[in-house]
């Protein structure tokens, strides 16, 4: 009898794994970081399902063998490949519906043709008199949908005609169900006149709109340039995110509603935003309140978007200013550590200036100033520190010392008895601390822009145009007015960085008392630096990218006496940008944007 060792059919286990075995390890090493330190299942997506539901799905991030070649599913990537199949399809749906309408609103032309050809007199009398009456009642309706409305940038766009608007209107959606609307929420299969050519040409589903609206926001406070530019793709990333979150979702929606309404000018369109920021801040409060909701992406992202709304509306003077104190909190009760990577890390570092900007405002001592928040958000690399956040390095140490300047003052006027000594001692700290800093703000133009790579800027010879008001200031010496030079950088990153290096010598020279102060001369050419450089910026940079400047802009309006060509200069600046850009903020001289103690009176 022949015995047959059953092992020796077997495959040697010891060199090749089971089928079984390699399945379980390629799983293993394919679930995210993030679940697996929390011991979470991961459907192993990118970002995946529990990254999303906990509101980070920028950290959503897969460590992979270097032999391995699987990767996972970037759901960005195929809800763009899906939402362009779903655009195709629905075009070739739509261009089958048109050509099916055209063939029967042919046929019945044909039998219409043929009636009146054929029918009797006083028949084709009738006909003819309810042609008219449809026309009549198709005109009204086919012009009162869809108007052409000239846009910010010349190009002809639809307009989406609101006239009757009911202000108390529910806010779940956005337009009212009642003619002479279009409504966001029914297919055009569902209008009880089949035969109505407007109908065909309405675009009546909400989604295309919305996207329509959210595209021209994304492109205008978030347009595609490049590092020399200064980047601004923090809100594109996030609004490739949006999905993941209904309040991101609701937020988009309605600052992108708002906006294009009022960059088209249609006050129903505009109305249209307002009727859903309710929901908005409600959904907000709500993520605030909440421990884990409140650090997640999703909410910072909001609060970043509604302040861009404020900078459209200004819905009162002190919104906007509410709005970016609100972010900062906020950033402060996030951490450092929660703005190393993705959307979180773009917000904080494309923003800074926003976040140093409103510690000046408040003139009081900022957590920006301490040591982690200069080093951790860089730390891991995602970007590199530039000539500009060299800058803001040292621009908020400014706070701390016009806190110090303030309480000293606030003391000697109090009436307090205060000795000598601790006067002399308190008022010479304080000096010690403006005459260091200014001079490491000397040394950082010497360092950063002297020897700028692509060069310092130049100055240019003013030719009078039709695109921008002319700068004149004062000859100091004769007093007489005349046209200075103006700036011309070589990039956006490097203007923008300018502007605020003058903005912040003359909010720290405020403080300065000195008996070798800055001078007056001084502060007014570092004013006028800031006018000298606004047309060039202005006609450059893309987008709303100008909101970079308002800060600057509102310190150097401080800088000038009333009366004086150059607050004429700023003030029609100012009206320009509102005019182009459809910010209001702009419009109204930006006082809540001011470096004093106490708001100032609203300039006219």
């Amino acid at each position: 009898m022949v015995h047959y060792d059953s092992r020796a059919q077997l495959p040697e286990e010891s060199e090749e794994p089971s089928p079984v075995n390699a399945s379980r390890a390629s799983r293993q090493t394919r679930s995210c970081k993030v679940c697996r330190s929390r011991k979470v299942k991961c459907d192993r997506v990118k970002p995946c399902h529990a990254c999303c539901a906990h509101g980070y799905p920028s950290k959503c991030v897969y460590e992979t063998a270097p032999d391995e070649d699987l990767q996972p599913i970037t759901q960005a990537e195929e809800i763009r490949h899906l939402r362009t199949e779903i655009r195709e399809l629905t075009a070739r749906l739509n261009n089958r519906e048109q050509r099916n309408q055209a063939q029967r609103g042919f046929a019945e032309l044909q039998e219409l043709f043929d009636s009146i050809r054929s029918a009797p007199l006083n028949v084709v009398d009738h006909l003819i008199a309810n042609i008219r009456a449809s026309r009549r009642e198709l005109d009204a309706v086919s012009t009162g949908l869809w108007e052409g409305a000239q846009g910010n940038d010349g190009a002809l766009v639809p307009r989406l005609s609101c006239e009757n608007v009911d202000d108390e209107g529910d806010d779940e959606g956005y337009v009212s169900n009642r003619p002479g609307h279009v409504d966001f929420n029914r297919s055009p299969s569902e209008d009880s006149d089949s035969s109505s050519i407007s109908s065909m040409m309405c675009m009546s589903a909400a989604r295309p709109m919305l996207d329509i609206f959210i595209e021209r926001f994304v492109d205008a406070f978030s347009p595609e340039v490049g590092v020399k530019s200064g980047q601004a793709g923090a809100l594109r990333r996030a609004a490739e995110i949006r999905m993941f979150s209904p309040i991101l979702t609701d937020a988009f929606e309605t600052v992108s509603v708002a906006f294009f309404g009022r960059s088209i000018q249609d006050k129903g369109i505009e109305a249209s935003g307002f009727r859903t920021y309710p929901r908005v801040l409600r959904s907000l409060q709500e993520a605030l309140q909440d421990p884990e909701r409140s650090k997640a992406e999703s909410t910072l992202v909001t609060v970043i978007l509604l302040m861009a709304f404020e900078s459209v509306e200004r819905t009162t003077q002190g919104s906007l200013s509410a709005h970016v104190q609100g972010a900062v909190r906020l950033i402060e009760h996030r951490g450092p550590e929660n703005h190393i990577y993705g959307v979180e890390h773009l917000l904080f570092t494309e923003l800074r200036p926003y976040w140093v900007g409103a510690a000046l405002v408040t003139r009081e001592p900022s957590f920006l100033a301490q040591e982690e928040w200069k080093t951790i958000p860089w730390s891991a690399g995602t970007t590199k520190k530039d000539i500009l956040h060299h800058l803001l390095d040292l621009t908020v140490e400014i706070p701390a010392l016009l806190s110090q300047h303030d309480a000293l003052e606030a003391e000697l006027q109090s009436g307090i008895m205060m000795g000598a000594h601790e006067t002399a001692v308190k008022q010479t700290t304080l000096w010690n601390s403006i005459a260091d800093l200014t001079a490491r703000f000397v040394q950082w133009k010497i360092t950063w822009v002297d020897n700028y790579p692509d060069g310092p800027p130049k100055e240019v010879e003013t030719e009078p145009n039709d695109q921008f008001p002319t700068f004149y200031c004062r000859d100091l010496r004769t007093g007489a007015i005349i046209k200075p030079t103006k700036f011309a950088y070589p990039n956006l990153r490097l203007a923008q960085t300018m502007c605020l290096y003058y903005s912040t010598r003359l909010v720290l020279s405020s403080v300065d008392t000195r008996p070798d102060r800055v001078s007056p001369a001084e502060q007014y050419g570092l004013g006028c630096g800031i006018c000298r450089s606004l047309e060039w910026y202005i006609l450059t940079a893309p987008g709303n990218m100008i909101n970079r400047l308002a800060f600057p802009v509102r310190v150097g309006w401080e800088a000038f006496p009333d009366g004086g060509p150059e607050r004429k200069f700023m003030y029609e600046v100012l009206k320009l940008v509102e005019k182009r850009h459809a910010l209001g903020l702009w419009g109204s001289a930006m006082p809540e944007l001011s470096t004093r103690s106490g708001s100032p009176p609203k300039s006219t």
